[in-house]
């Protein structure tokens, strides 16, 4: 059984570490000060209380995650006995590049080097590294403990070896993991969520119809069909000649933008960034943000629950 270290106590770090401990595997979470790690520790009870009201823990499921998890601010004390480190520092390709330097040097080489990183290039954070074939990535999706995707994200010289441990880590976590054989920008996920985000974007700019509707076009329509099947077998369900015809047609209007379009260039100038400042597409005072944050909660438990089959 791996003995995991996880460095990072943030959004992914804390939530990564809980996911772990509930599979009843050892953590050492890894924060920069106790104040890092009093937050993380604090913001996982939130989470765990969460799950406890839904039925999805018992209440000594809870107790053991809690007894799983060691807490540090040292690298080396973290990472002493791990078998698999889970870097989930915030996303500075130097700052990775620089923490798997220092990894490489402090960890046997069997153990397996991993990031969490949504994008960044694989191969460049093992660029300084020896023991290249040790690092991968595994990216996990936020919430970590809700979201049961994983991409596995092989970089020039990923090892076959360290793929399959993850795969193992991540099945044991009851995790959904999937392969990303070629690098690239983005990866899987994030290309189809930005493909679609950069559509929206365009509809928008259009005024092709209203920030409420584009959202419903998605919330009542593609996503109703999306948890069941992807676009691919979504395309074999229809009918490869039709949308084969429908592709023929359509791609050459959609929006092939290759940066940000005005209106959200503007809001972000204007320090309009949505929920954590109060205002972006939406306004988002106090009432409406937990509102809509509950109701996103509540679906991914509801989807989780049955994924675990609790009724």
């Amino acid at each position: 059984m791996e003995r995991i270290a996880v460095l990072g106590c943030g959004t992914m770090g804390h939530s990564i570490a809980l996911n772990a401990a509930w599979a009843g595997l050892s953590v050492t979470m890894q924060g920069i000060s106790d104040a890092d790690l009093e937050q993380g520790w604090t913001n996982m009870l939130k989470k765990i209380e969460v799950m406890l009201n839904n039925g999805i823990l018992s209440e000594s499921e809870a107790g053991h995650i809690q007894e799983n998890i060691k807490m540090t601010v040292s690298v080396e004390e973290a990472v002493q006995g791990a078998t698999f480190v889970i870097e989930a520092v915030p996303e500075n390709t130097q700052l990775k590049i620089d923490l798997f330097k220092r990894l490489d040097a402090l960890c046997a080489p069997d153990v397996i080097l991993a990031s969490n990183t949504s994008g960044l290039s694989p191969t460049e954070i093992a660029s300084e590294t020896v023991h290249s074939e040790r690092t991968v990535v595994t990216h996990f999706w936020n919430p970590a403990h809700l979201i049961p995707l994983v991409e596995v994200v092989r970089g020039e010289k990923t090892g076959d070896e360290a793929v399959e441990r993850s795969f193992q880590l991540l099945k044991q976590m009851k995790k959904k993991p999937i392969e990303v054989k070629k690098e690239v920008p983005g990866f899987v996920g994030n290309r189809l969520q930005y493909a679609l985000f950069r559509e929206a974007q365009y509809l928008l700019e259009e005024g092709i119809a209203s920030k409420e509707d584009i959202d419903d076009a998605v919330t009542y329509g593609i996503g109703r069909r999306l948890p069941v099947s992807g676009p691919l077998m979504t395309a074999d369900m229809g009918g490869l000649d039709v949308f084969s015809a429908i592709s023929d047609y359509l791609f050459q209007h959609l929006s092939s933008a290759e940066e940000s379009l005005p209106t959200l260039k503007k809001l972000v100038s204007e320090q309009k960034l949505g929920d954590k400042t109060g205002e972006g597409y939406y306004k988002w005072d106090e009432a409406f943000s937990k509102e809509y944050n509950q109701k996103r909660e509540a679906e991914l438990i509801r989807f989780l629950k049955k994924d675990l089959g609790i009724q």
